[in-house]
């Protein structure tokens, strides 16, 4: 974001208001209480320059407008240099950001193992091995002198910034099946991170439930939690399950307030017993939702679901802060594998733009009364995070189909890839408008990047593209050692990408020659 864009979001004039019944709008009972700035992490205000947090910035813009990678030199870009990341997960072995500060490159592979390597030439300064498997996502976050990350399926770890060794471990699941796939963001003192009903030991087992966490980042005890489900898992906790976050939150830091994606109910579509969600009645809240809460209290302000009851796993993954371009607040962005781009107030959560990427096909559908194929499937929409840059959002948009039965229960592991182009899409949020819509030949799951006046997104096929920012031009395109599924970070005249099904996954930087 440029630098102009990031003040106006430290100096928007947020009001925490209320919101939403079943959708948006309307006051919330619990959390309203004043606002109040809260404190940066050193590491990140020193290095804003960088990529000191997983999105680039406390607003998730994943974007570096002014960096010096352009449509003039992109033809320029080659390797610079790469670093193994050695060993394979369910999905290749890296699905993550890497974090830069002050010089070095943090990363963490799909065997929870940690690196800091060199931003200059790549060289290893330290690895810390743990060697437990994870589904993924995963990766790491810096401030307070320490590099913060998932440890396996069941635990956030510390680590000594300088050296890798493990200060703290603090385990936050509560069920052999839930499980931690999520990169932590750092803030205020504490470290942000969520459990899901997902994890090598299972999916979606009746009573696995999502929790968002903050820990103390200097002890790893517990400061507060958020249930985004309610205590009876909506009447049946012995057959639901649902919510979670599988991405780091944005957040205001001025006004001291965090803005969560979260994930589905399930099962989905229903069992043979309670076809089409009948066992989990209702909107399923606070599932498939942008839920704003206050940092320091995890107190709820509002919320705002955009998939009530959804049968399809839709989740809701993505948020980010936005300057309209015209100026003025910013909005709030959810986007995810519902494949729409939607935006509400920052101050109510109420809706102002809801606008569909990618192909749709079934996916309203109260009610399944057969097999039908849908659109997003379990691996569609926008899967992967998006970049933000003078009031537009950037949709790497995955177009992959899936059969659903009323009454079987479906899970990611089986959804295809492969079998339609995909998209990367351009939406003013503002005015809920897209600017352009540009042909993937693959399945994006690479996610966005803004860099100069570009936009960078990778496909698990392999291929790397270039796009022109203005108009959805490709400008470039080149051949990744290997499959990408994992988000790339930029700093000055460097793009860092994860490529965690190349032989063998590496992190790899991209420099101009010369």
């Amino acid at each position: 974001m440029r630098r102009s864009g990031a003040a106006a979001l430290v100096a928007a004039a947020l009001v925490a208001a209320g919101c939403a019944d079943d959708g948006g709008g309307g006051p919330e009972e619990p959390g309203r209480g004043a606002e109040a700035a809260v404190q940066i992490p050193p590491e990140v205000s020193r290095h804003a320059a960088e990529w000191p947090v997983p999105g680039g910035d406390y607003a998730n813009t994943r974007a570096r407008p002014d960096a010096s990678i352009t449509t003039a030199n992109v033809d320029d870009l080659e390797v610079a240099w790469s670093a193994p990341l050695p060993g394979a997960g369910i999905f290749g072995n890296a699905s993550t950001t890497p974090v830069v500060v002050d010089g070095v490159v943090y990363v963490q592979d799909l065997q929870s193992d940690v690196t800091a390597v060199g931003l200059d030439d790549g060289t290893v300064r330290w690895t810390h091995e743990y060697d437990q498997l994870q589904v993924g996502p995963n990766g790491v976050a810096v401030g307070y002198g320490k590099v913060f990350a998932t440890k396996g399926m069941d635990e956030i770890a510390a680590l000594d910034l300088r050296t890798g060794e493990e200060l703290w471990s603090t385990e936050i699941t509560v069920t052999e099946t839930d499980g931690v796939d999520i990169q932590p963001l750092v803030v205020d003192g504490l470290v942000l991170a969520s459990t899901v009903p997902v994890s090598v030991a299972g999916q979606f087992r009746g009573g696995d439930r999502g929790v968002l966490w903050a820990l103390d980042a200097d002890t790893g005890e517990r400061v507060w939690t958020f249930d985004t489900v309610p205590e009876d898992l909506w009447g049946d906790p012995a057959t639901n399950s649902g919510g979670g976050a599988w991405f780091p939150p944005a957040v205001d830091p001025e006004r001291g307030l965090v803005y969560w994606g979260t994930a589905n109910p399930a099962p989905f579509p229903g069992t043979p017993e309670a076809p089409n969600g009948s066992s989990r009645p209702g909107p399923n809240p606070y599932t498939d939702s942008i839920v704003a809460l206050q940092v320091r209290t995890g107190e709820l302000v509002w919320h705002h679901q955009v998939s009530p009851h959804d049968l399809f796993d839709h989740d809701l993954q993505h948020t980010a802060l936005v300057v309209p371009s015209g100026g003025g607040d910013p909005l709030v962005v959810g986007t995810g594998k519902a494949g729409r781009v939607v935006a509400v107030d920052a101050r109510t959560g109420d809706l102002v733009s809801d606008t569909p990427v990618g192909i749709h096909r079934n996916d309203g559908r109260t009610e399944l009364t057969g097999r039908t194929e849908v659109l997003p499937g379990l691996f569609g929409g926008v899967l992967t995070p998006p970049a933000v840059a003078d009031g537009v959002v950037f949709a790497a948009t995955v177009n992959a189909p899936s059969q659903h039965e009323p009454g079987k229960e479906d899970f990611f592991g089986g959804a295809p890839l492969g079998s339609l182009p995909g998209q990367l899409v351009a939406v003013d949020v503002a005015e809920g408008e897209v600017v352009w819509d540009t042909s993937v030949p693959g399945d994006p799951l690479g996610g966005a990047l803004v860099i100069g006046d570009l936009v960078f997104t990778a496909t698990v096929q392999g291929e790397v593209l270039a796009v022109d920012r203005a108009t959805g031009e490709v400008v470039r395109s080149f051949r990744a050692p290997g499959g990408v599924n994992g988000w790339p970070a930029a700093t000055g005249d460097t793009i860092l990408w994860p490529i965690g099904q190349a032989d063998p996954p590496a992190l790899v930087a991209y420099r101009v020659r010369g």
